[in-house]
């Protein structure tokens, strides 16, 4: 399996946490509705990249280390295409296992392929995607029929949704130990921001996924104040540092 590697971002940078719930909590987390607004264009080819616990938002980035022979075979595929790689996650582990619904198509913005075959690339977030079918194919990596969803253009938040966010995020950076400069969060446009800690964010693959099928901005950042608060205590209200 290909291991993500996160780089810094303005935003609190969780990349040395793994996935996991918090010890002792008895509370389910939060689920918003899956993205429904579809753009009606024609429904799309696209080659994946089954990662769990890898998200991709339109505008952001993602690197990746590339060495498993068929994602090296999809990354030189995408390269004498259009560079387009799907980033979607599994809902379990295991080759050919089912695919979560939506996913973020991702443009190749800058590689570096290494002696041995293997490649440094980083993806450039186009568009999120909803799953319609898996396609049969011969490549070695699997390939899916997906439509485009259409996501609102500069939306923003309201003042007290800005400041509830930033709120839990700066005591939750606290409670994890992390070093952040508060100065460079405060000039994040909103999309920027909350997209930014979603796609970071050292929550369970369910959890992520549910950031990333929600409707819009303002869902997400609330599912993401609700997040915060889930990981960051125990059930019994004690305050936890660490995620399993």
């Amino acid at each position: 399996m290909e291991r993500w590697r996160g780089q810094g971002q303005a935003a609190p940078d969780f990349r040395s946490c793994g996935d996991g719930r918090p010890v002792g909590c008895g509370h389910p987390p939060p689920v918003v509705p899956a993205a429904v607004r579809l753009s009606g264009t024609v429904p799309k080819r696209l080659s994946i990249f089954p990662l769990p616990g890898a998200i991709l938002f339109p505008g952001l980035q993602l690197p990746l280390h590339v060495f498993e022979p068929r994602y090296r075979e999809l990354v030189g595929s995408a390269l004498a295409k259009d560079r387009q790689i799907a980033m979607i996650q599994p809902q379990r582990g295991g080759d050919g296992a089912p695919l979560y619904n939506v996913g973020c198509i991702g443009k190749i913005d800058d590689v570096e392929a290494l002696e041995d075959g293997r490649y440094n690339i980083v993806l450039e977030g186009v568009s999120r995607f909803r799953l319609l079918r898996e396609l049969d194919v011969t490549t070695a990596f699997r390939q899916v029929e997906g439509e485009l969803i259409t996501d609102v253009q500069d939306e923003v938040l309201s003042s007290v949704e800005r400041g509830n966010f930033e709120f839990e995020a700066r005591r939750f950076a606290d409670l994890q130990g992390y070093s952040v400069d508060w100065d460079s969060v405060e000039r994040l446009d909103d999309e920027t921001l909350i997209n930014g800690v979603a796609q970071i964010a050292p929550f369970d693959a369910a959890s992520k996924q549910a950031l990333l099928e929600a409707p819009g901005l303002a869902q997400r950042c609330e599912l993401m104040v609700q997040l915060m608060q889930f990981y960051g205590f125990r059930d019994d209200g004690e305050e936890i540092v660490t995620l399993q």
